[in-house]
């Protein structure tokens, strides 16, 4: 009797406690106020809300959860000489290289004879020289996976998160970069040799079942296929292309943009060259461009692309236009427009064009051009919605990373147009109704990738007041849309070279055709209800001090949540896993007497290599980087 009063009374005990604890959940079940007004220009810099929830669950994600998520990060083609063709998805037609055009996984770059091109990836800055084959095997938050086929690469990695991985393979070998530095890997024509130079930092070679780490002051080469033989030397002098490199970096090392957006930011060092920065009451620091066209406009001298799995994808035609068109807002301050950067997060996250679409029911007929597409850049403190597939959790860090929002702002905006799929008709954006803010051209102009400031379409005022604001484009890409801009290119890569297999130590997916990935019109939302907010934590450390000027603080400023991304689905063709690194007594032995001889006759630390003073300076006038 005793036991039973002792359990009668523990349960009723349970129940008293779970009554406040489960009203609680019912609150927090219930929507927010529904306040769907953006903030104005002229107000202060709204609060960062710094609420953590956890994630929703991984186990069940619905459509458009965060593992479907596109990647925070690209790379972008910041610089090209003599013949630089470019294949978009490594499928299909080769056509000249276009500044500016995001590339991400499946795409192939091709440096000709007598050809240098260079592509960044936030910090990390990659050359190719003369008869470079480059693929994109893959590119995403937190790995870099390149195919050498033929040719040398010298980069510098500037950034390394623990979770970070950054490789290069080559037919032969798979090289992992294992701390910051600056290195070189060269693949002979015939395919059966590399060579890794280690400048500064440290990495590991596999391949032919050894694995072999490269430490500074290093040149390895490797030689085989199946099996690998290795040697090690010392550091040979500077070539041409090397000096080309080390000038390169030294104009990043001093740019001044750093001071005001992070090092991360893909294409920030060509602001130096072509604005200035100065203080905006209101909005802190922005950059103002110089010598812009007459009737310029953010988002109008440039075309359009799609680019999976964004979709349709601005590409600018300036050389300093990257980072201000996929990163920041745009505001109309005084006379002129400036980008203003948002705050300073150690990685912001990267999207295809930082607009709104106006349009709606028979927008454009009035005109005469028949169906028409126009849009406008947005404002600081104004929510971006994606017209792409994403999750809550995304649409979050493309905000809160991009211009001073808070969640709570960005939530309200997304459970309206995402979630209940309304269109909200009282909200104020600044550049809507700025005298030649808006753009607009036809169907044909925007979907062929036609310069936009040729085929601009003069829309009647009332017509743009009247004109709503979507959040999807009833506009299906075409095979121009893919390709772009370039021309067809006659410089490309042999077939030899185009099919050589590398070796791998992950598995990237296979390239999958344009008929292969049909594009949805409009973005897929989440199963209807209101999971909870994103946990906003820090996404890596800063990158080390270096000499040139020092990074902006981000302790304070938001950081995007980093998701998981889906399995694998299917092997790419052209990359073989490395065999399995076996342990053999004999071959450690060898190792540990090249490795010796190689000490003995080092020397003095070898430098970081300096420019040769009669190389030729590529950064020395304007324009830089252009064709």
């Amino acid at each position: 009797m005793k036991t039973q009063k002792v359990l009668l009374t523990a349960v009723v005990l349970i129940g008293i406690l779970a009554f406040p604890i489960r009203q609680q959940a019912l609150a927090q079940d219930q929507p927010p106020p529904q306040d769907q007004t953006q903030g104005p220009p002229d107000q202060g810099p709204a609060p960062q809300d710094q609420t953590v929830a956890q994630p929703p669950d991984q186990g069940q994600q619905p459509e458009g959860a965060p593992a479907q998520d596109p990647p925070g990060r690209v790379a972008r083609l910041s610089y090209s000489s003599g013949s630089v063709s470019f294949q978009p998805g490594g499928q299909g037609d080769w056509v000249t290289a276009v500044q500016n055009r995001p590339i991400t996984n499946g795409d192939n770059l091709w440096a000709d004879k007598d050809s240098r091109a260079e592509f960044q990836i936030g910090s990390t800055a990659v050359r190719m020289d003369s008869e470079t084959s480059v693929t994109f095997l893959q590119l995403d938050d937190h790995t870099t996976q390149l195919r050498l086929s033929q040719g040398s690469l010298v980069f510098r990695v500037r950034h390394l998160d623990d979770e970070d991985h950054f490789e290069i393979d080559t037919p032969n070998s798979a090289f992992q970069v294992q701390r910051t530095g600056e290195y070189r890997v060269d693949v002979n024509a015939a395919g059966d040799e590399t060579d890794v130079t280690v400048w500064k930092g440290r990495g590991e070679v596999t391949g032919g079942g050894d694995s072999f780490v490269v430490i500074a002051g290093q040149r390895a080469t490797f030689n085989g296929t199946d099996k690998l033989d290795h040697q090690i030397g010392q550091l040979p002098g500077n070539d041409d292309f090397d000096n080309f490199a080390f000038d390169r970096d030294g104009h990043e090392d001093k740019a001044e943009s750093s001071n005001y957006i992070s090092p991360e930011m893909t294409g920030a060092d060509d602001l130096d060259e072509y604005g200035h920065w100065n203080y905006a009451a209101d909005y802190g620091p922005v950059w103002t461009p110089i010598g812009v066209a007459p009737g310029w406009a953010p988002y109008r001298f440039g075309h359009w692309v799609w680019v999976a799995p964004w979709g349709w994808t601005w590409v600018e035609n300036e050389p300093w236009g990257f980072a201000p068109f996929h990163y920041g807002r745009w505001a109309f301050i005084g006379a002129g427009w400036c980008w203003v950067p948002g705050p300073v997060v150690i990685r912001p996250v990267y999207a295809p064009a930082l607009v709104a679409f106006v349009g709606g029911p028979g927008f454009g007929i009035g005109v005469g051009i028949g169906p028409a597409v126009a849009w406008f850049p947005l404002a600081p403190r104004e929510v971006f919605v994606p017209w792409y597939r994403t999750s809550r959790v995304y649409v979050n860090n493309v905000n809160i990373t991009n211009t001073r929002v808070n969640v709570t702002q960005v939530t309200n905006v997304y459970n309206t147009t995402v979630i209940n799929n309304t269109t909200v008709n009282h909200i104020t954006y600044a550049n809507q109704r700025l005298p030649n803010a808006v753009t607009a051209v036809s169907h044909d102009t925007f979907v062929n990738a036609r310069p936009v400031a040729q085929g601009l379409v003069k829309v009647d005022a009332r017509q743009l007041a009247d004109a709503r604001v979507v959040h999807s484009i009833p506009v299906q890409p075409t095979h121009a849309s893919i390709v772009g801009a370039g021309r067809p290119a006659t410089a490309r890569p042999t077939a030899a070279v185009v099919n050589r297999p590398v070796v791998g130590t992950r598995m990237p997916a296979r390239p999958t055709s344009f008929e292969e990935r049909q594009p949805a019109a409009n973005v897929r939302p989440e199963t209807p209800g209101r999971p909870a907010l994103p946990r906003l934590e820090e996404q890596g450390t800063p990158p080390p001090a270096t000499n040139h000027a020092a990074a902006p603080n981000v302790s304070n400023a938001p950081h995007p949540v980093a998701v998981p991304r889906p399995p694998v689905e299917a092997n790419h063709p052209l990359v073989r896993s490395a065999p399995p690194v076996q342990e053999r007594p004999e071959h450690n032995q060898s190792e540990a007497q090249k490795f010796q001889t190689w000490q003995q006759h080092q020397g003095a630390p070898a430098p970081r290599p300096a420019p040769h003073p009669s190389a030729p300076a590529p950064h020395a006038g304007k324009p830089k980087g252009g064709r």
